[in-house]
């Protein structure tokens, strides 16, 4: 008898030990897999619905998010479309604590392959930078810079600066 509760309770104190390590390695896994995610993925998972950010320059921007790329957003409302880069945003109000995969595609474009499109599309447009605001029309996009033609003539303005562009729907 005494071996039969000798041997219950080396194996009852066996497995709550490899519960306690069963639950010590699901949560080492979660805070890995939490550390890797980015906000561009928690923000893919909320494309269709309406969305509020705070840029690094303070201001308000809210639409519906309708496209989410590695480094960029793109929120629409009734009046216009505001392309928000990730780096400008300061604060996502209301965001879920769920995540989406980008395509390889969303991952593969960049701010400037939007920008770009807007230029073809020789759409109006306002540019909000850490220095200012512009209007005009986006002429050329380089790879760290844009040219911008506005009523007093070309400014060339850079990438890095940008906290958002709107153009008119």
């Amino acid at each position: 008898m005494r071996w039969e509760r000798l041997f219950a309770d080396l194996e009852g104190s066996l497995e709550a030990e490899e519960r306690r390590d069963f639950a010590a390695e699901v949560a080492e896994r979660a805070q890995a897999e939490r550390a890797s995610l980015e906000l561009a993925s928690r923000l893919a998972a909320m494309v269709g619905q309406q969305t509020t950010f705070t840029t690094r320059a303070g201001r308000l921007v809210s639409g519906t998010l309708t496209e989410v790329a590695q480094d960029w957003v793109l929120l629409a409302s009734h009046r216009n479309e505001t392309l928000v880069p990730i780096a400008a945003i300061a604060a996502v109000h209301g965001l879920e604590q769920r995540a989406a995969a980008l395509t390889a595609v969303e991952r593969r474009m960049r701010i400037g392959t939007a920008l770009r499109a807007l230029a073809d599309a020789g759409a109006h447009a306002r540019v909000e930078t850490d220095g200012g605001r512009w209007d005009g029309v986006i002429e050329a996009v380089g790879a760290d810079h844009l040219d911008l033609d506005t009523v007093g003539g070309r400014v060339t303005l850079t990438i890095g600066s940008i906290v958002a562009v709107v153009a008119d729907r």
